[in-house]
């Protein structure tokens, strides 16, 4: 059997996770296996696992990174303090491969990299809640018994209802949405129920070498967006008109900010709230995560101790605080989670409350690919739900071969690993895109130490080169269609990986970001996504999901759109949650 993956695997053909997990487990030769996820909060999960039989050392190899994957993607879904697995101990293959996690996992390392990833992480939300360090375990198969049967989590009154209130809620405050992206921020405002002003601004974090450059244009834009509550005094109007414009630099932006403090003084403080989306775990309001390419330059920068200053991070709320009124709320979550409230505040107002029933599930598809899960009771469960990073593919040898700076690799970044960020996102559209037709990238890629990019310099061109594969499909271009059917086949091995790990029950996905802007785009996704899932159903959060007030507004604007500043939207009304 596993001659055959890995002839498939040399021959750049991908091996999906979820393929290989299902049949290994029908394989009757296969060693059962079963793992035991203690969380953060002390509930446990169990994951049904089987390990192959091999007879040569590369199908070993094969084996054991099958079951690298597995545990790796339960950790990068749930995080927690101990896996426990339960094989057959008096098998000293299974042994040794137990024996090899430790080391794999670098548990007795402080700077990890790779499948080491998942454990920093799970140090730094322990540091948070007072738990220890992450820990494997061993027990023998006839030792174990399953769990008792989840019970399923009870609504605290209708969704639907308690989402209308929060609504009602923010149609009497100033409110800010800010929605931080890998290549842009994009924020809203809103004075008692009217959208006032929209803000754009591209940059590229990843190039950031200290804590302190990743905040400062997050909270210069939203005192920018302070400074536009009307009336603006009169006296910096044409300034704060630069400022507002997408182009406009930092140094224009700071300057139009601290002109309008100075002129208003304390009556500056009257955001009601802050509601932040932003790219990382997020767990109690508090960034936690720490392993997303955003932060890439805080980590290649030597001269830090890196978890002091990613900590500074974890200080966005309070910082943001300082630009609200006494008592004012600021609200943080994940990109994804943003991505799902915001589908789900939609749907409370558009009269079908059974939409809500069975929860919502939302992917933002731009730089990057964020997920959120709002459940049934309403719910955003405090998991860190690294999608982005789950390992789908231990096939593409040749492309797994290329170093992860290479736009032509299937590794992330952030880990070194076949990630599913090279499957999704744009950085799986300037892949396939490259594998399929290099010519498609002409004019945007540069070369520096061997790697092939999209450049960022003298221009960043990442935004552009997206765009103009997306207007090759949209004008029918046979090769930049067959990019996004690819992607969106992709997303449906993320969501038979998440039927496996999480089992939820909403049967849809909403689509925010980019990549839904344009209905041609949206439509090979959606035929791609349906040749892996037959009975999921993709939504594309455009002008249709627009039924809140606010949401409407912006569905009416004719310099932003629904897909682009949606989750800035979303953004205030979580601030009221």
């Amino acid at each position: 059997m596993l001659s055959a993956y890995l002839d498939r695997a040399h021959a750049d053909e991908p091996l999906w996770l979820p393929e290989l997990r299902a049949a290994f487990l029908a394989d009757e030769s296969a060693r059962p296996l079963k793992l035991r996820l203690t969380l953060h909060d002390g509930s446990m999960r169990d994951f049904a696992c089987a390990v192959p039989r091999w007879e040569t050392e590369e199908e070993e190899r094969f084996a054991a990174e099958y079951l690298y994957a597995c545990v790796y993607n339960i950790l990068a879904v749930y995080s927690g303090r101990a896996l426990r697995l339960f094989f057959d101990t008096a098998d000293g293959e299974l042994c040794a491969f137990y024996e090899s996690l430790a080391d794999v996992f670098q548990l007795r390392e402080t700077r990890r990299r790779g499948y080491g990833k998942v454990v920093s992480i799970a140090a730094r939300i322990a540091a948070s809640c007072g738990g220890g360090e992450f820990r494997f375990e061993k027990a023998d198969l006839a030792e174990y018994v399953p769990l008792p049967e989840a019970k399923t989590e009870e609504e605290s009154g209708r969704l639907d209802g308690r989402l209308r209130a929060v609504c009602e809620r923010a149609s009497g405050l100033t409110l800010c949405g800010v929605d931080v992206g890998g290549t842009d921020i994009k924020l809203a405002l809103a004075v008692n129920g009217r959208l006032v002003r929209t803000k754009e601004y591209d940059w590229n974090p990843a190039a950031y070498s200290t804590a302190e450059e990743i905040m400062e244009p997050i909270l210069l834009l939203a005192r920018l967006m302070r400074a536009c509550i009307p009336p603006a005094p009169p006296a910096f109007k044409k300034m704060l008109a630069a400022a507002m414009e997408k182009d406009a630099p930092l140094p224009l932006i700071r300057e139009a900010a601290e002109q309008a403090e100075a002129v208003l003084g304390a009556a500056v403080n009257v955001l009601d709230g802050i509601g932040v989306s932003y790219p990382d775990i997020v767990i109690g309001d508090r960034i936690l995560g720490g392993e997303t390419p955003k932060t890439e330059g805080l980590r290649r920068n030597a001269a830090l101790d890196y978890e002091q200053e990613f900590h500074k991070l974890s200080e966005l709320r309070e910082e943001l605080q300082k630009l609200c009124r006494p008592g004012g709320a600021v609200r943080i979550t994940n990109d994804g989670n943003m991505a799902a409230f915001t589908a789900a505040m939609e749907l409370a107002h558009s009269g079908d409350a059974a939409a809500l029933r069975d929860g919502v599930i939302a992917h933002s598809l731009g730089t990057d690919l964020g997920t959120g899960w709002l459940t049934e009771a309403g719910t955003i469960p405090a998991l860190p739900l690294e999608l982005y990073d789950l390992i789908l593919d231990l096939g593409s040898f040749p492309a797994r071969a290329v170093a992860p700076r290479d736009l032509r690799s299937t590794r992330n970044e952030n880990s070194g690993l076949p990630g599913a960020l090279r499957y999704m996102g744009q950085a799986a559209a300037y892949r396939l895109a490259y594998k399929r037709k290099s010519a498609l990238l002409e004019g945007f890629t540069a070369r520096d130490d061997e790697a092939l990019t999209i450049a960022t310099k003298p221009q960043d061109m990442r935004k552009p080169c997206l765009e103009h594969l997306m207007q090759l499909a949209e004008e029918g271009d046979a090769d930049a269609s067959a990019i996004f059917r690819d992607i969106g086949e992709n997303l449906s091995a993320v969501t038979r990986e998440m039927e496996y790990l999480l089992h939820p029950a909403a049967k849809s996905r909403f689509l925010f970001g980019r990549f839904i802007k344009r209905p041609k785009v949206f439509r090979l996704l959606e035929e791609g996504f349906h040749r892996g899932v037959g009975d999921v159903k993709l939504i594309p959060s455009d002008e249709n999901l627009a039924n809140t007030p606010l949401m409407r507004a912006l569905a009416q604007s004719k310099d932003a759109t629904v897909a682009q500043f949606g989750q800035a939207v979303g953004s205030i009304y979580f601030a009221v949650t």
